[in-house]
């Protein structure tokens, strides 16, 4: 694994087979597939990795239950089986997830979908009810699509027994627990990203793909890097992953001038001190037949989203608004006992959701999938560009465009990421708890919470970050809540970061915890090394 990134050691290539314009999940999933199968591979992503959509997401790999009443049984089964694959390959930043779904005379459909509509005119004395009968079928044939053999299946609850009732209204009696999982999702990106690099892909940060043209053999790419520089590449095949920029990357990149391939949805979730003790989420269907759910979050919080707003244009950042946050707390409202209230709020984020304009009714349908489409009008189908998609089929798009890549380049390497763990993932999905045991007891001046912070996010590779066990706490910086210079300088010369933005709120949620001096503190610490990169003298008799 290279010491400093980016760039890597030595002059860049300057062909590249596969040109990803784009940092988040998919091109990250993209860029270490194609990296794995041989190509030579360059993405660029002109802020941090994951710095929109893929780390403003509800981090769940899921198969969308809700995807059923559409009769997308393809799509949800392929996402069920998918959630497992993931597991195995990511169980440090990755587990199951029990959700508990509290039923109740007043839960009503989605009036949009075929099933709702069927039933409209099969039960019309229903008015649009979900009746239980169907909600357990639905669940039975969720636990039948995949090939389950990890989580656990779907079983009935007992309210007013049951600790899950404890923090709900006592009018929900019963309710249904079904499987799904957790991810870490910016996270997710930067272990694609550095499993990427290690097969040899160049990774660039803060850099902008400024225009590109064919030539009738190869793309002629010019780059503006980080360092305000601009270079000049050419590459055969140009994948634009951009999410929510993909249009913009048409129209500035490619010279399209009137180019309307996606809406943008803005999705909110609020986070509030912790609502229940036990581990499980809810699943919460509203009378307006939308859904939130109510997540444990980073030990002493609660989690609640998300929201589907339709948002203007990229130059809008996306907040939440007052609507969004009244709305999150009045459904949530509706079945815990305690009230949750906007002053409860410590923190918010939102999201972009570019959802592939197909002429669909409405923003749901739109979402369910997602497209990998060549461009009918430019680079001779060599520009493949990628609409929608979610954390749960990252890994399964990303084969679907190599699949487009081998047709154009030929094959150079077989399929190999569903059996693949990601960086510190080498472990078995029951050994997690144990390796967190370990850690504690081969690093004792740990307390118990950072623990297993460290494992969480870096698995097996936690040594990398805190020296070879036994070692003791290096002196240097602490910016509390258990972060170390150690950990600083390990984001900042293995995993990109470059600010205390990047450090806080994506590569850790430590802002949670951290104060506003103590940010400004890190914001400071980190413009020093990056001044002055030479590693410190602890710090290379680690790695040696």
């Amino acid at each position: 694994m290279p010491d400093q990134n980016p760039p890597c050691p030595g002059p860049a290539p300057e062909h590249y087979d596969l040109l990803v314009i784009g940092g988040g999940v998919n091109g990250a999933g993209i860029a270490r597939d194609a990296a794995g199968r041989g190509y030579a591979v360059c993405l660029c992503e002109q802020g941090d990795f994951a710095g929109g959509t893929s780390s403003a997401s509800t981090k769940l790999f899921h198969g969308g239950l809700r995807y059923l009443e559409y009769l997308e049984f393809r799509l949800v089964r392929e996402a069920l089986i998918e959630r497992e694959v993931l597991l195995r390959a990511m169980p440090h930043i990755s587990w199951p997830l029990r959700f508990v779904l509290p039923y109740h005379a007043a839960m009503r459909f989605d009036t949009a979908t075929p099933v709702s509509r069927l039933l409209s005119v099969l039960m019309p004395w229903q008015r649009g009810r979900r009746p239980a009968w169907l909600v357990r079928l639905g669940l039975a044939l969720y636990d039948r699509l995949g090939r389950r053999e990890i989580l656990p299946p779907t079983r009935n609850l007992d309210l007013t027994a049951d600790a899950a009732g404890r923090p709900l209204k006592p009018e929900f009696r019963r309710a249904f627990e079904y499987s799904d999982c957790w991810v870490d999702d910016a996270r997710l990106v930067i272990l694609n990203l550095r499993d990427a690099q290690a097969r040899g892909a160049r990774i660039d940060a803060r850099s902008t793909v400024l225009r590109a043209v064919y030539d009738q053999q190869r793309w002629q790419v010019d780059i503006r890097d980080a360092d305000g520089q601009t270079r000049r590449v050419t590459a055969a095949v140009i994948v634009n992953s951009a999410g929510p920029w993909v249009d913009q990357v048409l129209h500035n990149v490619f010279g399209q001038n009137d180019v309307h391939n996606i809406r943008l949805v803005r999705g909110s979730h609020i986070v509030v001190p912790r609502k229940f003790d036990h581990d499980r989420a809810y699943f919460f269907q509203n009378a307006d037949g939308r859904i939130i759910f109510a997540i444990p979050y980073e030990s002493d919080y609660t989690l609640i989203g998300t929201t589907d707003m339709d948002h203007p244009d990229l130059t809008t950042k996306p907040e939440i608004t007052a609507e969004e946050r009244d709305y999150l707390c009045r459904m949530a409202s509706i079945y815990f006992r305690e009230p949750v209230r906007p002053e409860d709020i410590v923190w918010t984020y939102s999201g972009l959701r570019p959802l592939f304009d197909d002429g669909a009714s409405d923003a749901t349908e739109a979402t369910r999938d997602y497209v990998v489409r060549p461009d009918p009008a430019l680079g001779n189908g060599r520009l493949l560009n990628i609409f929608g998609g979610k954390l749960t089929t990252y890994r399964r798009l990303a084969e679907a465009v190599l699949d487009q890549v081998e047709d154009i380049l030929g094959r150079r390497g077989p399929a190999w990421t569903a059996t693949a763990h990601l960086p510190g993932g080498d472990l078995p999905v029951d050994q997690v708890d144990g390796l967190i045991g370990r850690v504690a007891a081969d690093y004792p001046w740990l307390d118990e919470f950072t623990a297993r912070r460290l494992v969480r996010s870096y698995g097996t590779e936690v040594p990398l970050v805190l020296g070879p066990p036994g070692s003791a706490p290096a002196e240097g910086e602490t910016f509390g809540a258990g972060l170390t210079d150690a950990e600083v300088h390990h984001l900042i010369t293995r995993e990109w970061a470059r600010s205390a933005q990047d450090i806080a709120f994506r590569r850790t949620k430590l802002g949670l915890r951290l104060s506003e001096d103590q940010i400004a503190r890190l914001d400071a610490y980190v413009a020093q090394v990056l001044a002055d990169p030479e590693p410190r003298p602890a710090q290379t008799a680690r790695e040696h």
